[in-house]
């Protein structure tokens, strides 16, 4: 039997299209000063969509005393009283365009080529972000109300690491109660499989500075009798792991747990062919010892140098010691590990290791955002499942991400709120860099994901939910 719901929703598929082109033309860059028109643009043409189709409540969130941030949006319909309440979640930020020499068309004037279209913030995340405004509406059009009880938290700042988010759901505690989140973003892994996300990685990083002298210095009058920096900024890094490719800081793993036989089991199921994946970039498997690629990606937290550099760098040569020399750094991080903790432990590792003819400045800390991984048997997960299962005719494989994504660990920690993750983006698509682009075969997959996931959630009762509460 056809789905009414989702046959209107299909029949829509070219309004939507167009709404979504219309959508990208906004050039919506929190990041930038200068596209504050775009980002307005963007949150009225929202809105006015939101209005069309009845959500009430509708207004602007940011937390009290931050002048120059960008605000969320917020709207509900709280329609089926009795049924669970879920948070839809997605951002319309976007990264910056750079660079514009890259691109084959503007990145703002979206166009569709090869079934596909392409522009700044298609995929990441207003494509994803307007299948499931789409099904949302088809429910309204043909049902008149909603199955279950939707509010929709729509953010500006994702692109730049939500730092007004945690004032957002402190201030707006009652207002953005729920049951679960639902978001909108995070890429399917692959287009060749039917998979779920159960799981990030968390973030941190900072910068160091090695100094060895007030001034850089004659490599003939010095050289020998005052130490290099970047000598030692190298003895530095190579301290970090040791010869098994494990992070030598000590204190640095507390908290991470070893993969169960079950985990392992199901991240071995996974198809992964790693010639292929590694064929393309040029370059191997490497990395802690006693792990596949996938475990050591998801399930194990990472020290990385991002960049180094100090002294000459220019044409020709140039006979100096350094003075100062720079890196900056990033970790990965997994469930179980304090964010803080692990960072500290690094920064602790590097102090003991520097040698007495130097200091050791650390700077340019980025914050960070926490690990997530979804709890087994929650019921959005299991509902999750069922939808994707029921439109694909598979079963979804549980997958995670190397990635952050720093909602997830701040909705748990703040509002006591599990995730899930249905976005219909693929990883491929060119996300944060030039030539972004979205499938379009992934509208009619999307629209049927969302109005079978809808159904599912409607079949459960908000006590269902009660025993992963945290808030």
């Amino acid at each position: 039997m056809t789905d009414p719901v989702l046959a209107h929703a299909l029949a829509q598929r070219p309004e939507l299209i167009e709404g979504l082109k219309t959508l990208v033309s906004c050039a919506s860059v929190g990041a930038d000063p200068a596209m504050a028109e775009g980002m307005e643009a963007a949150r009225r043409l929202i809105e006015a969509r939101l209005e069309r189709m009845g959500f009430a409540n509708l207004q602007r969130l940011a937390p009290d005393g931050v002048a120059n941030g960008q605000p969320s949006l917020y709207a509900e319909r709280l329609d089926a009283p009795g049924k669970p309440a879920v948070l839809i979640y997605a951002h319309y930020d976007v990264q910056p365009p750079d660079p514009l020499d890259k691109w084959t068309t503007p990145p703002f004037d979206p166009v569709e080529r090869d079934g596909r279209l392409y522009g700044r913030g298609i995929s990441d995340d207003k494509g994803p972000m307007m299948i499931a405004l789409g099904a949302l509406d088809a429910f309204l059009s043909v049902d008149g109300a909603l199955p279950i009880n939707v509010k929709l938290l729509i953010e500006g700042e994702e692109e730049t690491g939500s730092p007004a988010l945690p004032g957002i759901l402190e201030q707006h505690r009652d207002l953005l109660a729920a049951d679960a989140v639902l978001s909108a973003d995070g890429a399917r892994w692959r287009p060749d499989l039917v998979a779920l996300n159960v799981g990030s990685r968390g973030n941190a990083g900072f910068e160091i500075r090695v100094q060895t002298a007030e001034t850089d210095l004659h490599s003939g009058r010095y050289g020998g009798i005052v130490a290099n920096p970047l000598h030692v900024l190298g003895h530095l890094i190579a301290s970090l792991h040791d010869a098994t490719g494990r992070i030598a800081a000590p204190g640095f793993y507390d908290g991470v747990a070893e993969p169960t036989n079950a985990e392992r089991a199901e991240i071995a199921a996974v198809p992964y062919d790693e010639t292929a994946a590694f064929a393309p970039i040029g370059a191997k498997p490497h990395g802690e010892a006693g792990y596949s690629t996938l475990e050591r990606l998801w399930m194990r937290p990472t020290v990385d140098v991002n960049g180094m550099w100090g002294g000459y760098t220019g044409a020709g040569s140039k006979t100096v010691i350094p003075s100062e020399a720079f890196a900056k750094l990033t970790m990965r991080l997994v469930p179980g590990q304090d964010t803080a903790k692990a960072q500290q432990a690094v920064i602790d590792h590097l102090k003991a290791q520097l040698p007495n003819c130097a200091t050791l400045d650390i700077r340019g800390e980025r914050g960070a955002s926490g690990a997530y991984a979804v709890p087994e048997g929650h019921p959005l997960l299991a509902a999750a499942s069922a939808a994707l299962k029921k439109t694909t005719g598979q079963e979804p494989l549980k997958v995670r991400i190397g990635a952050s994504l720093p909602l997830t660990e701040i909705v748990e920690r703040i509002l006591g709120l599990d995730t899930v993750m249905f976005s219909f983006a693929l990883s491929d698509e060119n996300f944060h860099a030039p030539n972004e682009f979205f499938r379009l075969s992934s509208i009619d997959d999307g629209l049927a994901a969302w109005v079978q996931i809808l159904r599912e959630i409607a079949a459960l009762s908000p006590a269902d939910f009660v025993p992963f509460r945290r808030g």
